[in-house]
């Protein structure tokens, strides 16, 4: 699908990927992105810095309302097109915590629904919009979500996060085969260890202990590699049902 002239929606995209796939979407043409994000998001911010073809409407990607209210700001600019969707969160559970307690399944229950459950969310609203539309290089629409290389490897304390992800991976060639006949694609990223805000918050040391993993290229992923594969699965009529490793062939260890 030609990216120039479409309307897009990127979750998460105040930061981190997001934002670099919503700078990247406007650079390409794009007569609008609508950035969703949380409301105590930089947002708003962002969205004025990256020009007025791009707008942020406060968002939980949980939330039919908010994710509605997304989608009516996306189609003042045209038929919804293109949806890039990176809102997610993490959070570390042992199932036996150093107290003997079992892990909790409060932050579980919340995890999952954040990172799976909105998934699920914003892609089924987002279709049913993309169904209404007229084809377009074929396509009514195309679908990009984000699980994490966590999903095949998920490491000690991840289980959620992990879970959740492979429950993304799960979900990506099932709602590519029913979307089909709408002619609307579905694709998800499963990024490595990116150069995001969660990550910038660690010591160089640690940071540097991460990139030494990855066999080649031996560094963190820069948030401009993911946005750029999200903009050739756009573009690419082809690429459909794939979940896509974006690791530089990284596996992580246990720990």
């Amino acid at each position: 699908m030609e990216i120039n002239g479409i309307s897009a929606v990127v979750t998460g995209g105040a930061s981190g990927l997001g934002l670099a796939t919503a700078q990247r979407l406007l650079d390409q043409g794009a007569s609008s992105v609508v950035i969703a994000d949380l409301v105590t998001s930089e947002g708003e911010a962002v969205a004025e810095k990256l020009g007025d073809r791009a707008h942020f409407v406060a968002a939980d990607v949980r939330s039919e309302a908010d994710m509605s209210a997304v989608y009516d700001k996306a189609e003042e600019g045209g038929q919804l097109r293109a949806l890039v969707h990176c809102a997610g969160r993490g959070g570390p559970i042992r199932l036996v915590g150093r107290d003997g307690e079992p892990g909790s399944l409060e932050l579980y229950s919340e995890i999952i629904g954040i990172n799976l459950i909105g998934s699920f969310n914003v892609l089924r609203l987002a279709a049913a919009r993309m169904a209404r539309n007229t084809s377009l290089d074929g396509d009514r629409g195309v679908a990009i979500l984000t699980a994490s290389v966590a999903a095949f490897e998920g490491q000690i304390g991840q289980i959620p996060y992990a879970s959740s992800k492979a429950g993304i991976v799960g979900m990506t060639i099932v709602a590519a085969r029913d979307l089909a006949s709408k002619g609307i694609r579905v694709c998800t990223i499963a990024p490595g260890t990116f150069d995001t805000p969660l990550l910038s918050r660690l010591s160089e040391e640690v940071r540097g202990s991460l990139a030494a993993t990855v066999p080649h290229p031996s560094r963190l992923g820069d948030p401009s590699e993911y946005a750029k594969l999200a903009l050739s699965i756009i573009d690419n009529g082809m690429l459909n049902g794939e979940t896509i490793r974006l690791d530089g062939a990284i596996r992580m260890a246990p720990r």
